[in-house]
Formats: C-alpha cells, sequence, structure tokens
C-alpha cells in the first residue's frame, strides 16, 4: 500500500485552507525569525525544538492582537448586549493550530515552517494541553466560545486560571497513577495578564444591620489577577475573551494582624489566599464538600460579577452621561449563563451587590437576577448535585447566607399561597435541605434564580421536567427548556480530520464549516463509488497514521485493517466500561473455543481518567489492563482480538484517536448521560456508533435513521419497569453461559493470576449492588456487536452508512446550540456584520 501523505502534504493540496500568497509566506517567515532572534538569550545560541514552537506561538499570536483589540474596540462604541458564560472548567485543549485554523493562516504557516527546514506537525506537539476541565462539561465551554465568536457575539468565558489543570494519568503495573499537571512550567504564550484590572474578593467575616443598610465587616481579602486569552472566531476577524482569575494575597496579608514578629510566617501564609487557584478537581459527575471548592466557586463569580457591572456602567451607550447609574436597563445589556451549578453563587452575589451596595430596592433586584441569569443543567446523578453544609456558609460567606435564606423565604410564601397545606411540597421545594447536616441545594437556588433552565439533550430536559425538578416544572413550566448540546467543527473536523474536511470540500464545497446542516447535501451522493472510495481511504489513512502514533508513544503494534473499537471518556460505572470488557472477554472466550472460525479483527481501546479518589473507577482500569495482558499474549488470538488502554485521555489525543475510530462505544445505562459529545465528534469523523438509547444518541437516531446506528439495550421507560420490579443481576447471571463464564474467569482470577482477588469487589458489585444494570444490557449487547462485525465484514456498505452519519451530524454544530441559546434565553441575535480586519478603516 502506498505511504499516505502527511497531514503537512496534504494541507498544500487543501483548498478549503486557502491558497498561502507569497507575501504571507514571508511575512510570517520574517516574523518568526525576529521571534526567534529576540525570545533567545545572549548565552545561548543553540535554538531549542521549544524555541521554535514559541516563536511560531508569538507569529501568530501577532495576528491576533490587531483583531482583538478591534473587536473590543466595537463592542463598547456599539454596546451590544454581552453574554457571559460562567463555567469553573474550560477544557481548551492545545491553541496554536486552532488559531491558525480560524485565522486562516495554517498553509502560510506550514509552508513558511517548511522553507526553514522545521515540521510544522512536530512543534504543535511541544504545545501543553490547557486542562483545565474534567471532561465533557468543561470541553463543552471550549466549544460554545469558539462558536460565540464565530457567530460574532459579545461573549465573555469566565473561570478560574488553575495551575495545575486535570492530572496527567500514568498506567503503572495496569493501574493508575496521578501526576500533577504543571502546564504553566514554561509559560504560556497565549494569555496576557491584565494586573490593571485585579479585584477584591472577600471571604468570612460578620454581618451588621443598621439604618444605612447592611454592611459586610471584617473580611478577609483575596485578590483576582485577571489573565486574558484570545477567542478567535473562524475567518470572520471577531476576537473575543475569555478571562480568567488567578488568586492573589494582597501585599499586607496577614501583616496587619497582632502577630508580633510573625513577619516571615506571615509572608509565608500567602500561599493559603494564593490555593484557591492552585487545582482543579479531579471529579467529573461527583460533588466533593469541601471548603477550598467554595472558596473557588465564590472567588470566580465574586471577581466576575465586580467586572460584569464596571463594564456595564462604563460602556458608551449612546447617551452624553459617564457613566450608567440605573440598573433597571441590566437585563437588557448583560446574560449571565451558569455552567451547571458550579457559579451558582452569582445570584446571591448579584443580590447583595444590588441590595447592599448599590441600594435597589430587594423586588427590583430580584427582578433584575432572575431576568439576568439562566441555569444549564448537566447531570441527573444524585451523588453530583452540590448540597453544602449550611456552617460552612456561616463561616466562609455569612451574608451570602442571609440572602439564600431570604430568597428561600419568598419561595416557599409563594408556592404555599399556590398549594395551601401541602407541606411536603414546601419540603421537596425548599433550597435548604433540613437533617442531622442543614444543607444547600444548589440547583433548587439555580432553578428559582434563573428566568431559564435548560437540559442539554431532548431525554435529558424531559428527565429533568418530568422527575429532577418536576415540583418547581409544575410552577413554572415556560422556564425549562432543551438545548441539545453540539460541537465545533472547526476543531472536531477540520483541524483534526483534514483529510475528510478536504473530501467533503471537494463535493459541497466549505460552506458546511460555519453551517454544518450543509453536510445534507451529501446525502445524495450516499451511492458514490468515488466519494465511497475516498472516505474509506480518508479512514484507512488515519488509522495508519494512529497506528504509528501507538507504536512510537507506547510501543505497542496493532493491525490498521482490523476495526478501530473505540470507548474514550471519564472512567464511571454509569458509562460502563464494564459491559465493554464483558464483551471483549466473551469474544476472547469465543476465539479460544473454536480457533478455526473466521473472525473480524478488532483492536479495542478504551481511555479515559478516573476521579483519584473513584475506587471502583480505578479498579476497573486494572480490569482493561489485566484483560489486555492475557488476550495480547495468547497465540492462539494471534492479532484478531487486541486490547490496549489509552493512556491520559486527553483534548489532543481525541484528536488523534477519534479520526481513526470504526466503532463508537456511547453505551452509558439509558437515562444516565445527560448528552455526550464525545458521540457526535465521532459520528461527524465517519465511525459508526453502537450505543443505548440515551443523551443524545437518541436524537442522533432520529437524524440519521436508527438503522444506520447499532442501538440496543434497555429504554428508560424499561429501566424504571425494572426499578419498580426489582433488578435482580443473578437472573441473567444463571440464564445465559456466556455471561457466566466472563463473570467466573474475572472473579477467579483468570485475568489476574498473580493477584486472584483482584477483582472480587467488583464482580460482587455487579451481581448485588449495580445500579447500572450492566448484566440487563449484556445479551442485547453482545447480539447487537454480532451485527457489527457482520457489517465491517462488507466495506462498501459499512460506508455507506458512514457516509449517511457524516451527512445527517449537522445538527450537532455548537454553532446552532449557541444560536438557540442566543435566540431563546440571551435575546441576543448573533449580527450579521462582520468585523472589519484590522487593516481595512473603521466605519
Amino acid at each position: 500500500m502506498a505511504k499516505p501523505l502527511t497531514d503537512g502534504e496534504r494541507r498544500k493540496q487543501i483548498s478549503v485552507r486557502g491558497l498561502a500568497g507569497l507575501g504571507d509566506v514571508a511575512e510570517v517567515r520574517k516574523s518568526f525569525n525576529r521571534h526567534l532572534h529576540f525570545t533567545l538569550v545572549k548565552d545561548r545560541n543553540v535554538a531549542t525544538r521549544r524555541d521554535y514552537y514559541l516563536a511560531l506561538a508569538h507569529t501568530v499570536r501577532d495576528h491576533l492582537v490587531g483583531r482583538w483589540i478591534r473587536t473590543q474596540q466595537r463592542y463598547y462604541e456599539r454596546d451590544p448586549k454581552r453574554i457571559y458564560y460562567l463555567s469553573l472548567e474550560f477544557y481548551m485543549g492545545r491553541t496554536l493550530q486552532n488559531t491558525m485554523v480560524n485565522l486562516g493562516l495554517q498553509n502560510a504557516c506550514d509552508e513558511a515552517i517548511y522553507q526553514l527546514g522545521l515540521d510544522l506537525e512536530e512543534l504543535e506537539e511541544i504545545e501543553e494541553d490547557a486542562g483545565l476541565g474534567n471532561g465533557g462539561l468543561g470541553r463543552l465551554a471550549a466549544c460554545f466560545l469558539d462558536s460565540m465568536a464565530t457567530l460574532g457575539l459579545a461573549a465573555y468565558g469566565y473561570g478560574i486560571r488553575y495551575e495545575f489543570g486535570i492530572f496527567n494519568q500514568k498506567i503503572v503495573n495496569g493501574w493508575q497513577v496521578e501526576e500533577a499537571d504543571d502546564w504553566l512550567r514554561y509559560g504560556n504564550p497565549w494569555e496576557k495578564a491584565r494586573p490593571e484590572y485585579m479585584l477584591p474578593v472577600h471571604f468570612y467575616g460578620r454581618v451588621e444591620h443598621s439604618p444605612e443598610g447592611v454592611r459586610w465587616l471584617d473580611t478577609q481579602v483575596v485578590l483576582a489577577m485577571p489573565y486574558d486569552t484570545p477567542v478567535p472566531g473562524y475567518k470572520n476577524d471577531t476576537v473575543n475573551t475569555m478571562r480568567l482569575w488567578s488568586a492573589k494575597a494582597p501585599n499586607d496579608f496577614k501583616l496587619h494582624d497582632f502577630n508580633v514578629g510573625g513577619y516571615i510566617e506571615a509572608v509565608l501564609d500567602r500561599n493559603l489566599a494564593e490555593n484557591i487557584s492552585r487545582v482543579l478537581y479531579p471529579n467529573d459527575n461527583f460533588f466533593e464538600g469541601k471548603e477550598l471548592r467554595l472558596k473557588q466557586e465564590y472567588f470566580v463569580v465574586a471577581a466576575t460579577l465586580q467586572d460584569i457591572i464596571r463594564r456595564f456602567k462604563s460602556s458608551k451607550f449612546g447617551c452624553r452621561d459617564p457613566v450608567r447609574t440605573s440598573f433597571e436597563t441590566f437585563p437588557d445589556k448583560v446574560a449571565i449563563q451558569l455552567n451547571d451549578t458550579h457559579p451558582a453563587l452569582a445570584i446571591p452575589e448579584l443580590m447583595r451587590i444590588l441590595v447592599d451596595v448599590e441600594k435597589v430596592d430587594w423586588d427590583k433586584a430580584w427582578e433584575i437576577t432572575k431576568k439576568t441569569c439562566a441555569y444549564t443543567n448537566h447531570t441527573v446523578l444524585p451523588e453530583a448535585l452540590e448540597r453544602w453544609p449550611v456552617s460552612m456558609f456561616e463561616k466562609l460567606l455569612p451574608r451570602h447566607l442571609d440572602i439564600i435564606y431570604a430568597i428561600n423565604q419568598r419561595h416557599l410564601d409563594h408556592v404555599a399561597t399556590l398549594f395551601p397545606g401541602d407541606v411536603d411540597r414546601l419540603r421537596r421545594m425548599s433550597v435548604i435541605e433540613e437533617g442531622d447536616c442543614k444543607r444547600i441545594n444548589m440547583a433548587h437556588l439555580c432553578v428559582i434564580g434563573s428566568h431559564a433552565v435548560n437540559g442539554v439533550a431532548r431525554i435529558h430536559s424531559e428527565i429533568v421536567r418530568q422527575s429532577v425538578f418536576k415540583d418547581f416544572y409544575e410552577l413554572e413550566p415556560e422556564k425549562f427548556q432543551n438545548k441539545t448540546n453540539g460541537i465545533t467543527p472547526r476543531r472536531w473536523l477540520l483541524l483534526c480530520n483534514p483529510g475528510l474536511a478536504e473530501t467533503i470540500v471537494e463535493r459541497i464545497g466549505e460552506g458546511f464549516l460555519t453551517d454544518l446542516s450543509q453536510l445534507k447535501k451529501l446525502l445524495p451522493l450516499v451511492g458514490d463509488e468515488a466519494l465511497i472510495r475516498d472516505v474509506a481511504q480518508v479512514k484507512q489513512e488515519n488509522k495508519v497514521k494512529f497506528s504509528a502514533f501507538l507504536e512510537k508513544q507506547y510501543g505497542v503494534k496493532v493491525n490498521p485493517s482490523s476495526m478501530f473499537d473505540v470507548h474514550v471518556k471519564r472512567i464511571h460505572e454509569y458509562k460502563r466500561q464494564l459491559l465493554n470488557c464483558l464483551h471483549v472477554v466473551t469474544l476472547y472466550n469465543r476465539i479460544k473455543k473454536d480457533p478455526t472460525q473466521a473472525f473480524v479483527p478488532r483492536t479495542v481501546m478504551i481511555g479515559g481518567k478516573a476521579a483519584p479518589g473513584y475506587h471502583m473507577a480505578k479498579k476497573i482500569i486494572k480490569l482493561v489492563t489485566s484483560i489486555g495482558n492475557i488476550v495480547n499474549h495468547d497465540p492462539i488470538v494471534g492479532d484478531r482480538l487486541k486490547v490496549i488502554f489509552l493512556e491520559n485521555y486527553r483534548v489532543s489525543l481525541a484528536e488523534k484517536v477519534i479520526p481513526a475510530a470504526d466503532l463508537s462505544q456511547q453505551i452509558s445505562t439509558a437515562g444516565t448521560e445527560a448528552s455526550g459529545t464525545g458521540n457526535m465528534k465521532f459520528m461527524l469523523n465517519g465511525a459508526l456508533t453502537i450505543g443505548t438509547m440515551d443523551g443524545a444518541n437518541v436524537e442522533m437516531a432520529e437524524e440519521a435513521g436508527a438503522e444506520n446506528l447499532f442501538i440496543f439495550g434497555l429504554r428508560v421507560e424499561d429501566v424504571e419497569a425494572l426499578d419498580r420490579k426489582g433488578y435482580n443481576a443473578h437472573e441473567y447471571y444463571d440464564r445465559l453461559p456466556e455471561l457466566r463464564q466472563a463473570v467466573d474467569q474475572i472473579n477467579g482470577g483468570f485475568f489476574s493470576p498473580r493477584e486472584p482477588d483482584c477483582f472480587k469487589d467488583v464482580v460482587n458489585m455487579l451481581l448485588n449492588h449495580d445500579r447500572f444494570k450492566v448484566f440487563a444490557d449484556y445479551e442485547a449487547y453482545v447480539a447487537c456487536q454480532a451485527r457489527v462485525d457482520q457489517l465491517y465484514r462488507n466495506p462498501k456498505e459499512w460506508t455507506k452508512k458512514v457516509i449517511r452519519n457524516i451527512a445527517c451530524s449537522g445538527k450537532f454544530s455548537s454553532d446552532r446550540t449557541i444560536t438557540e441559546y442566543a435566540h431563546d434565553i440571551w435575546g441576543a441575535e448573533p449580527p450579521a456584520l462582520q468585523t472589519p480586519p484590522p487593516s481595512l478603516p473603521r466605519d
């Protein structure tokens, strides 16, 4: 087989990236050399690969700056409604290639770097991922920033600049070991510190009521230092801002206390304040009620709201006053979106500022707050819901506790007038949960304090209305909406899969990159021989390339003509990596039972991080690596079945594995995965989906036709019926011989001969307290996988289904999602006006 073109070689043929003009190439070279010269210190005359990377990063950054200033200037002059996306996570990944793509600079840079005798891809690999998120929620925020800029919305992402992001995962003896992610070690060329906008944030203290109003006194102050990162839209000259706050101790920190001569100790104690932005909490879909986490949540909210109000007051708005004084128009100029309940304190904090500081009366302040805030729910798992002890609030945020009590009292009074005598309803709907430990239910606070509440896929929003917030839905049904998640096609197609992007451009032009619904134009071409050949060839090249990466990185050899069966996401019981394991063991047993039978060769890849404190998730990783150890070294199996654990799954690894996947595993128990977004990335990149009717899988099946996905297993109604009846795993274990064999092997130490009892607790969970009903879906899953094998034996029919899936993935662009948020929640239509490029005079 001919050696595939490198991405760099292919890029030179790609129209979609715009032809690199000679002038552009010369300019990039000149700028690159200038940066290289000035970033090299005098006593070092040999440049390292990192020096080359930084020179290129600064060269590309130079192209952003003019557009960035111009965009912000335009917002100041035109004073549009501003969108504030508040999130404790922004899982951005790498920035260099995304910036080149969105600025239309990739070809020029590629050519310039090539002329200088360097390799662009090699330089891109030097950049650290900005891993300031755990998984779906944080990556969604990153896709949303890209779409908001591409749509020209005056939007800002606000979060925390964690010094240490999500841990790096090492696998040692088959177990996960965590390593600190020191991503700022070599500096970050994409951020700009803005000390002139530093703001104070208050903690602890006491509340004093006086005739003049309420005062929060004797607080401890921590400073919030903003760092701005540019967010370029796709080829539209808009550059928005992501502002991340870093905690800094004030210079008099602890020095004014009564510590005579404790100067050194006082300076060392600055760390206590600065720890607030030290590290990302590594839990996905799990609430850990630690005081430091509550401090992080208030820190981002308090700094951000001061910033929002400063910008609201000082904006030029077609009137001669130097500043706005009335907050009447605040909701017309400001929209705040709460990404889950983590920034829920925005609601009482905005109330505190309006009532205590700006002296707005309570009812007016509450009206303004509700009109401004909107809340996105991301999970229905009870263990993920934030429920903070009242005692912690009393100490840390005493004024906010008062305000929450007052909000709750008015809310319950209202409910009581509508449902007189229904005390149980009052208990269910209260923000305060009574019990041994009184707690604040942050989701209830968000629902009460927002004008819109949305789920992230149709089935999830239905569950939100009918179960999680049923009482609230009965009270205000108009408040509840659906906004099905999406992904940015710039990073998740053009950047990560240039071969497929070009194949599509050749057929339908490049309009789909900003209007993904145009992929529908591929439908008439599903049977087109040339397209079938090209799509299959691109997939094969991606698989060959990923195989080479696996061999180089981990020393594992895989067969690139085998089916690449990929299951990548955070490790969690509800995501059912264990169901995948049981299938792998079943396949292994079938090969061993009859080695002469024709098997479809598979390379099963499972990847994802487990929260460090989640014992069962870590056991699941150990099980995957243990199964791999037996299967991969069995001579009878040969290369018909391989099991690979993909170490340290992260954004930059997703960009490599997703374009190479044939089969995408989306197998959560129906009703547990709110949406999923990896499912959409695989669909767009030419993998077929095996999945349950959960999250956005339901809408994917609706768009492409259920017959073009491999759908199996219990539906939400079946799960509920099984719960009512009582789920008994032993029934399935007793009835299904292949399941029983697999479970007995895992339990008996067949896959862990040196530690026979290693997986006893996993099997005990599966048999006696499995909330996610793995065994109930085993039979249907294994049968469905046999249908996958059958289709894979017919490459042409397989590829036709792939093309159909790609053609029907248009709905799952985050551009569509954001357009819906803007129209239905924020009341800010995306402008038709493009930003003039920096070279043009402004109107």
